[in-house]
């Protein structure tokens, strides 16, 4: 059956091709009853409850697909705290009794699971021998065949209903904001509009890496990124890798993935080289959030399994390589109607231009009330060695709205006119946006968090994080920006007059946060302090604001997160950084003992060998070469064994803290420090020692290893 279906593959154009293995909208309409699909549809829309026996009739059909498909086997596929996937593989087969077998799949198994949740982050939500964990399906994400098994997008809960994943936040976060949007739309007049979701479209950048060369550096296999490693002669310096032609090899490897991407629907349309060597990028088209977060698990996922095929390894952290550009995931975001009309779309109505301008100024609002919130979203050890480094934004929020709005929130603020192709008085239901293009002013790569036209682009997000946090962020606080807006305007005697005062009055208070210069220099540091905007560089600096009363009380007023399940992501976001950071130090310390420390010592020795052998033999020759290595590799091997002694004893010190909060900031003002120190000796010791003794390969063998 297997190669039956892969022949057909071979042979299918892309439309045919393109979510062959997906239980999609066209595919339920055309295996299910009428009366079941419309039933179905209507909870995917509007969230209303599936009866068990409308739940019956899509798990007999759906199992039918997948059999047909090849699939033997189902899983609940979701989303822990781990920034990953998970899955538990169950065979359709159920015995009889008589020695025969029936393929089997109930509405039950379709619509929720049981996992075992004591093995999976939980913050203290659960103690460890409480493993009762549960998965509910997610009818609004399709379910998709992937080899032999049925996959089912799900929640995952613990036996006390609290949130054990990303999904589920997520899902509560577009609930927030399509209530609040809705308020606002209603006073404009708007009774069509049934709904208001969230869109997203993410673009991944990613390292391919020899596998050979790949699996002699420890470092990259058990943290992603290497520890060690002197500069290339070669990196980016002459522009020539960004854009540039696709190597056949690498090409080869991206018509796979864009294949086993199409077949599960998921819509990769852009790839090309990015800025460093063997750095390249994959943009998925927009779609909802829920959507848009599973498809990107996906494209992490299928993007490492199809690199291995093809003899490379696909790394995804955020900096693997000291001094080039590392890897982001920029978030683009948006609101559309169920009339599919996209809100940041300025429009070339008065009506439209109103409508615009709210929801642009409650997006920034929603920015500088809650930089602390959109910087958690984004931190992670890994994210930290690239923000804020020149080639990535800092860790200050700011937004870019570009020369035209800023010149038209300045009048809006002022009461003044708006000078365009004509002078327009500036009054919020005037057309204050004539012909307002989608590009009026250049895009600002620098900036966090950039408007480009009719969407936000949150550029701060690494490239190994799941985008659920993100979304999850902005959705909740331009919730909670929409609602005090919403509020004011219900109560309004004068609805044009308040609405214009409201726009007027946030941008005042507001315009702190618009920035349209460049955010990685270091005189914007210096104005964003003077502006009172928060510079959290690293992630134990931003965790604590997660559990602060302020953003309690926004994730409870939103039904985002209770108390118990904020404080969960606070102590596994502490966690995570701690075990990384050991992590790296262990493997640090480990390879410097038995690898650099002795082909050091033994090539060291050679010289000494070689010297003696020379003056022996040749009494008149000059051994300065040798003796003058000698000396420094000396100097260099006692400097690197104190050291690495010293950053033992600083990760026992580690070991000893019982508070997470000092335990990360030991690890981040102590130990890092510690082997950064480290990393000065070995990249020093790299260029001494001869490449026929130096145990790991270089950064250009990693870098230039994929022809």
């Amino acid at each position: 059956m297997k190669s039956d279906i892969s022949e057909c593959i071979n042979k299918l154009k892309l439309p045919e091709m393109f979510g062959m293995m997906v239980f999609s909208d066209h595919v339920m309409k055309r295996h299910l009853p009428n009366d079941v699909y419309e039933a179905l549809l209507k909870t995917i829309q509007d969230g209303s409850r599936l009866n068990t026996v409308i739940a019956d009739a899509v798990a007999a059909e759906m199992k039918q697909w997948a059999i047909d498909l090849g699939a033997t086997h189902y899983t609940h596929w979701f989303q822990p705290m781990t920034g990953i996937t998970a899955e538990k593989h169950d065979s359709f087969v159920s015995p009889t009794g008589d020695g025969r077998a029936i393929m089997e799949f109930s509405s039950s198994a379709l619509v929720s699971g049981e996992a075992d949740a004591s093995s999976f982050p939980s913050g203290g939500l659960r103690a460890t021998f409480e493993a009762r964990g549960y998965t509910a399906w997610d009818p609004t994400s399709y379910a998709f065949v992937r080899g032999s098994t049925l996959y089912i997008p799900t929640a995952f809960c613990s036996y006390g209903g609290e949130a054990l994943d990303e999904k589920t936040p997520l899902l509560r976060s577009m609930q927030a904001i399509d209530k609040q949007a809705i308020r606002i739309l209603r006073l404009f007049g708007d009774a069509e509009v049934t709904s208001v979701k969230p869109m997203a479209g993410a673009e991944q950048e990613y390292f391919l890496i020899d596998k050979a060369m790949y699996e002699q550096r420890k470092d990259l296999m058990y943290t992603g990124r290497t520890l060690f490693g002197a500069k290339s002669p070669k990196g980016q310096e002459l522009d020539d890798q960004y854009y540039g032609a696709i190597k056949p090899r690498v090409s080869a490897y991206m018509n796979a993935l864009d294949e086993e991407l199409w077949k599960l629907g998921v819509p990769a349309k852009t790839k090309h080289n990015e800025s460093a060597p063997a750095q390249h990028e994959l943009a998925a088209v927009y779609t909802t959030t829920n959507l848009a977060t599973d498809h990107n698990q996906l494209i992490m996922e299928i993007m490492q399994t199809i690199a291995k095929e093809h003899g490379m390894i696909c790394t995804l952290h955020e900096k693997p390589f000291d001094g080039i550009n590392g890897s982001g995931k920029h978030v683009n975001w948006s609101l559309e109607t169920s009339k599919g009309i996209n809100l940041f779309e300025p429009g070339a109505t008065p009506h439209d231009n109103a409508v615009f301008l709210l929801f642009l100024v409650a997006v920034i609002k929603a920015v500088d009330d809650h930089q602390d919130l959109l910087r958690i979203s984004t931190a992670s050890a890994g994210n930290d060695c690239r923000l804020g480094s020149g080639e990535a934004p800092p860790a200050i929020m700011s937004v870019f709205i570009g020369d035209e709005l800023l010149a038209i929130f300045d009048a809006i603020e002022s009461g003044s006119t708006y000078n365009a192709n004509e002078k327009i008085e500036v009054t919020v239901g005037a057309s204050v946006l004539p012909n307002f293009p989608k590009d009026t002013t250049d895009r600002n790569r620098t900036s966090p968090f950039a408007f480009t036209g009719n969407k936000f682009e949150f550029r701060m997000v690494g490239s190994k994080m799941s985008i659920s946090k993100a979304n999850t962020i902005l959705n909740t606080t331009v919730a909670e920006s929409l609602r005090i807006f919403a509020d004011e305007l219900e109560n309004a005697n004068d609805f044009s007059a308040c609405l214009h005062q409201l726009i007027k009055r946030t941008i005042k208070e507001h315009k702190r946060v618009l920035f349209n210069g460049n955010s990685y220099g270091d005189v914007w540091v210096s104005e964003a302090e003077k502006r009172g905007l928060l510079n959290l560089r690293t992630t134990p600096e931003a965790l604590p604001y997660m559990v602060s009363n302020k953003n309690v009380e926004l994730f409870k007023k939103h039904n985002i997160f209770s108390y118990s399940e904020l404080q969960s992501r606070y102590e596994i976001g502490l966690e995570n950084y701690c075990n990384l950071c050991n992590i790296e130090a262990i493997t640090m310390y480990k390879i410097i003992k038995k690898n650099i420390l002795p082909a050091a010592a033994l090539y060291t020795g050679k010289l000494s060998e070689s010297a003696i052998a020379k003056s022996t033999f040749v009494p008149d020759s000059d051994c300065t070469y040798e003796r003058d290595t000698i000396k420094r590799l000396s100097e260099l091997l006692g400097g690197l064994h104190k050291k690495e002694a010293e950053l033992l004893d600083k990760l026992y010190a580690a070991e000893d803290k019982t508070n997470l909060l000092e335990k990360s900031h030991h690890y981040k003002d102590v130990v890092l420090p510690t082997m950064s120190q480290l990393r000065q000796l070995t990249d020093e010791m790299e260029l001494l020692v001869s490449r026929k003794h130096w145990p790991l390969p270089t950064y250009g063998d990693l870098l230039f290893s994929v022809r």
